[in-house]
């Protein structure tokens, strides 16, 4: 059950893929590809509004990820809600710190396993030029590609090749 104070990880408006030791979130709103260590992704997962932040540590231990505080998963929550990957909308546990005051409260203990999302922006056109959103030649639309090319039996956009003249 949904508990208004747990913290609730955005699912809607991006494409996840799982890899053996990140996660790799894409948002179709911002067009930011984010990835998650095991650390970010573990807490992601978990912010599902029936798990609190206690809770949260709880499932470090089960997964085998170690012991970590309170504050090394809102450390992680803080991170996730910076890039827009929070669905609810949390009061920063850190905010006004520097990270080297943040790391402090966590104690270096946690240095090994600390919560990273790095992101980067991607150009909104550049799915456009790489592929079609078609699995068919014949039901390709003209917007997706660009004016000079169509989408090819693969489903990729290829150039125009003029057809030869009998």
């Amino acid at each position: 059950m949904n508990n208004p104070n747990n913290p609730i990880a955005r699912q809607n408006g991006i494409v996840v893929q799982e890899m053996p030791d990140e996660v790799l979130v894409y948002d179709m709103e911002s067009n930011k590809a984010h990835c998650l260590n095991q650390s970010a992704a573990l807490v992601w997962k978990s912010c599902d509004g029936s798990h609190s932040v206690a809770d949260i540590v709880k499932e470090f231990d089960k997964a085998g990820s170690g012991q970590v505080s309170e504050d090394f998963v809102w450390l992680a929550i803080d991170q996730l809600r910076e890039n827009g990957l929070m669905a609810d909308e949390i009061s920063p546990k850190f905010s006004g710190q520097s990270r080297r005051q943040v790391l402090k409260t966590i104690g270096l203990g946690a240095m090994v396993a600390l919560p990273v999302v790095a992101s980067l922006v991607a150009p909104k056109n550049a799915l456009g030029s790489v592929s079609c959103a078609c699995q068919v030649p014949a039901n390709c639309l003209t917007l997706v590609c660009p004016s000079t090319s169509n989408c090819n039996q693969n489903g990729i956009c290829a150039p125009d090749v003029p057809q030869p003249r009998s």
